[in-house]
């Protein structure tokens, strides 16, 4: 597994699958190895950012920046355990984690007000004045009983994505 164009062996597959905690069938993995040969183009045996950014699902991300720092350099068994998250069988806990990642732009495991507030100007884009983005997120850190002064822990975030009505729609199809 260490070269691209090395054949996946059933080590390399339940390898990868206990790594992926077993959100992926061992069909799903040898699907998802041919498309990261595919994205590997000089058999290199990991996917650079401009590789990754060729998958359409995460290109037309309004967040793929961020997606793109996560995963650059990824070798094939990482590149799975980056996906789990996005599979159907992934807990709202694991989507929760992976959200919390491309917020926490630092990697030092907090979320602050401009951490979030940067995200949502990503996805609003021009819909939304920088104004009413802050106004639109000091309400919600409000309700959830924070201020534009708090950092968000992993177990903060948690709580306020933990809500009942909140539907975690982060999938991205393996085929």
């Amino acid at each position: 597994m260490g070269n691209a164009s090395s054949i996946l062996t059933q080590y390399d597959i339940e390898d990868v699958q206990e790594h992926s905690h077993y959100l992926y069938t061992q069909e799903e993995i040898v699907a998802l190895y041919e498309r990261f040969c595919q994205l590997d183009r000089n058999s290199k045996g990991y996917i650079t950012s401009d590789e990754f950014l060729s998958i359409p699902e995460f290109s037309l991300n309004p967040l793929s920046h961020r997606l793109v720092q996560m995963v650059d350099g990824l070798n094939f068994k990482d590149f799975v355990a980056f996906l789990s998250p996005f599979s159907p069988k992934a807990t709202a806990q694991q989507k929760i984690e992976l959200i919390f990642k491309v917020y926490d732009t630092d990697g030092k495991g907090k979320v602050t007000f401009k951490d979030i507030l940067e995200v949502l100007s990503s996805l609003t884009g021009s819909f939304m004045t920088q104004e009413q983005r802050e106004q639109v997120l000091s309400k919600l850190m409000k309700e959830a009983g924070y201020d534009k002064d708090s950092s968000l822990s992993l177990e903060d975030f948690t709580k306020i994505l933990s809500t009942p009505s909140l539907k975690m729609e982060v999938e991205v199809p393996i085929d």
